[in-house]
């Protein structure tokens, strides 16, 4: 597999995994902070629906610019004009600062209308919950940016680190803040979760730091290729803006796919629930809580891994296609996919295999969580494929199709969510994301297999190496479950390392057996 590629796919993967394991793992005393098993139910409805309309606003303050720069810089770079790189890495800079600024007054002003429609019991703490995270979306624009440049210069490292600065201080915040009002001033869950939420902040400020330190680390090494970089073509700043602009808005569509799944799911759930088949808030709060709220917490790395590997994908292949290399662009499609298999597939079966115990360790233990957080698994396993195809698109410059593609996949969440949700209610609507994103990784890879005679065929032995794995792993744990089932956090926690470890093991030796361990680190 091509190391740059491969260093690349870790160092994303380090920061985004390890960054979105601290935001799983530090629901456990957060949720015990919180009290009573209704006191946990409404905490996670208010904190999940906040975040929902939070990323959204996150991904219109960036409207794609980090990405489109990332794709922009490699280009250039690949041309050896790095004046050009930097030219576009200020402009970016400056429109993303009034960006976010702008998105942040939009946020404020219309969170009680968000609010209003979302499955929880007060609009008043949701409106107060969605106005705490203006702040964050003020400043993360401009930060995702600097991102981007170091994207586009195939320095993923700082990318990755940035994450896990951002996320540890983000929880150490989230923990301390809950800590304090709860046992020391004696407040509600209500206004620890407003400061948890209002946490996002803090952590900017800590992956900003992190990240300008790096920059004037490399200002040497910047300093060198722009006085070896050829005469700048682009002197137009109006013309770098139009462009940039008008290749951001597929990137804002497909990078706010999930995020828009999960909006739909927030806006339109309490309609049906409530106006239609006339349940209790309550009642539509503690469901939505467990088909979505809860497992997107966990399932929420699985997409992480599939970010990573397609992210780090893009400079590389937008700087090799720049070149009109299609032999080595196939090349890399196929170390991109092979790589997407080896280590999505695998994690998804350990994880479904151990949904009681995670459950458990995390809320509560209940076969009913269990099946859903178990739906929720593969339901990312699929958004993985799918997000993985339509960034691909994007770096071979398909990004209307990609954006098309996604488009295509919402209408049909939006046109399923009714009927499924009447028919299932928190299953119909997992069961509506399933098959939107399904038609979306049937039309993103046969674009590929079209535009660059990708032979699927030579990724079946993988495929069928993970089936008999899954198929191993599902014999296994349902023996054990037939004998015993843990029935306390500790002992959840020991048994889902040991078998988690075990498994490892076990994926290891069969791919190592037959090959496909040496095809991904050759």
């Amino acid at each position: 597999m091509n190391k740059k590629l491969l260093s690349g796919s870790f160092w994303l993967s380090f920061g985004s995994v390890f960054s979105r394991a601290l935001g799983v793992l530090y629901l456990i005393p957060w949720l015990a902070m919180m009290g009573s098993k209704e006191n946990i139910n409404a905490a996670q409805a208010l904190f999940n629906s906040t975040y929902n309309i939070y990323a959204i606003f996150l991904s219109l303050g960036m409207a794609g610019f980090p990405s489109a720069i990332a794709r922009k810089v490699a280009m250039y770079n690949g041309k050896n004009e790095f004046t050009n790189s930097k030219k576009i890495f200020k402009l970016g800079l400056g429109l993303m600062c009034i960006s976010g600024l702008l998105c942040a007054l939009i946020l404020y002003v219309t969170a009680p209308i968000f609010a209003k429609n979302s499955p929880v019991v007060s609009q008043r703490d949701s409106v107060i919950a969605i106005r705490s995270m203006v702040p964050a979306i003020a400043i993360l624009p401009a930060m995702s940016v600097i991102r981007g440049w170091f994207q586009g210069n195939q320095d993923l490292k700082p990318f990755g680190i940035s994450q896990l600065w951002e996320q540890i201080f983000r929880v150490i915040f989230i923990l301390t803040s809950s800590y304090i009002l709860i046992y020391i001033f004696h407040t509600g869950y209500v206004i620890a979760v407003y400061a948890s939420v209002f946490a996002a902040f803090a952590g900017a400020l800590a992956s900003y730091i992190y990240l300008i330190a790096h920059y004037k680390v490399k200002l040497p090494e910047y300093r060198v290729k722009l006085k070896n970089s050829k005469t700048p073509t682009v002197s137009n700043v109006r013309k770098i803006f139009m462009a940039i602009a008008y290749e951001s808005i597929p990137f804002v569509i497909v990078g706010a796919g999930i995020n828009l799944c999960q909006i739909i799911d927030q806006l339109f759930f309490k309609q049906i629930m409530q106006g239609v088949l006339g349940l209790s808030a309550e009642y539509t709060q503690q469901v939505y809580t467990a088909f979505s709220a809860n497992p997107s917490k966990l399932t929420s790395v699985i997409t992480a891994l599939a970010a990573a590997i397609a992210g780090s994908s893009l400079p590389l292949l937008a700087s090799v296609n720049a070149g009109g290399q299609k032999k080595d662009v196939r090349h890399y499609l196929a170390d991109n996919i092979n790589y997407l298999i080896f280590i999505v597939f695998p994690v998804s079966t350990i994880f479904s295999a151990l949904s009681f115990e995670a459950n458990g360790i995390f809320f509560f233990f209940s076969k009913a969580g269990a099946e859903f957080l178990t739906y929720n698994i593969w339901q990312s396993l699929i958004m993985a494929v799918a997000i993985n195809g339509l960034t691909v698109l994007q770096a071979l410059h398909y990004s209307k199709k990609a954006m098309s593609y996604l488009l295509v996949g919402l209408i049909i969440k939006l046109v399923l969510q009714f009927p499924l949700v009447f028919m299932l209610q928190g299953t119909g609507a997992i069961m509506a994301t399933n098959i939107a994103f399904a038609v979306i990784c049937i039309l993103a890879y046969r674009k590929i297999r079209i535009e660059f005679s990708i032979n699927f065929r030579d990724f079946v032995p993988s495929i069928l190496l993970n089936v008999i794995f899954l198929i191993i792993i599902v014999i296994a744990q349902a023996a054990i479950s037939s004998i015993y089932m843990p029935q306390t956090k500790l002992i959840a926690l020991m048994y889902s390392v040991v078998f988690g470890i075990c498994a490892g093991l076990l994926y290891y030796g069969i791919s190592k057996k037959f090959g496909f361990w040496n095809k991904i680190f050759e």
